[in-house]
């Protein structure tokens, strides 16, 4: 069987499964959603003389947006530990390695072309809600903190596939990735005493490139690295939780 065979394969699974496919709705609606609140409650608004930062605005709601992401994620893999129907998957794609590929690539596009329609829907949302103080795709940045709140949900998505993947369970993997990351987006990294240890969470890594640490120079806010390697880190994340759930895949029986 080849790649393509195995990823039609799941992208069926995904498609029939309308609570998996589902679950990204709220990814869309979140990160639209409070993109339009950020906004409407900034606009005029100029604390000490300075406006808000209008890509703070954009990208705020991803933050928790990214948590439908995550959700999708696990039930694309749990789905089938929970059922048992992985043992048939296996049958039928004894290749561990090609199954893993397919089932990967097949829940990470999905969450690719959501995050490509929700990423620009909130940046333009919440610049024309702005106003006067909105800027276009030209604002110095825009591009790439488009291009970076792209990569960062698409990224949590294959990253949470493969954490799924070696836990093996729907309940485990949320119960542990669904905390971490809502009281990552409450600002764990931004806590004095957590700082060190929680701007290197995955979910956080990204922030810097989405203008989601505070004006430039304030030491609250500020991480350790810049906003590309930000973006470096989340990808290392992502490979590592891939190669775990691949050994685990392997290993271990259905």
């Amino acid at each position: 069987m080849s790649l393509a065979a195995v990823l039609r394969s799941e992208w069926t699974k995904i498609r029939s499964l309308r609570s998996t496919l589902w679950a990204l709705l709220p990814a869309f609606g979140v990160g639209v959603g409070l993109a339009a609140l950020a906004a409407t409650s900034l606009r005029g608004r100029q604390p000490g003389g300075t406006p808000a930062d209008p890509l703070f605005t954009a990208f705020y709601g991803l933050t928790l947006a990214q948590l439908g992401v995550v959700v999708f994620a696990v039930l694309v893999v749990g789905a089938e530990y929970g059922t048992g129907t992985i043992r048939a998957s296996l049958l039928a794609t004894p290749r561990r390695g090609l199954f893993y590929a397919g089932k990967v690539l097949a829940g990470t596009l999905t969450a690719a072309v959501v995050a490509l329609v929700t990423v620009p829907a909130a940046f333009f949302t919440s610049q024309a809600l702005l106003g006067p103080q909105g800027v276009g795709v030209e604002a110095e940045g825009a591009v790439e903190a488009m291009l970076g709140a792209f990569l960062h949900l698409t990224l949590m998505c294959a990253f949470t596939m493969g954490v799924a993947t070696m836990l093996r369970s729907t309940v485990r993997s949320l119960g542990i990735l669904l905390p971490v990351f809502f009281l990552g987006a409450q600002g764990l990294a931004n806590v004095p005493a957590l700082k060190p240890v929680a701007q290197y969470l995955p979910d956080q890594t990204a922030w810097v490139i989405m203008h989601l640490t505070g004006p430039p120079g304030d030491s609250r806010f500020a991480r350790d690295y810049g906003a590309w390697g930000g973006v470096g880190l989340l990808v290392l994340w992502t490979a590592a939780a891939l190669i775990g759930g691949y050994l685990v895949l392997r290993r271990n029986d259905a």
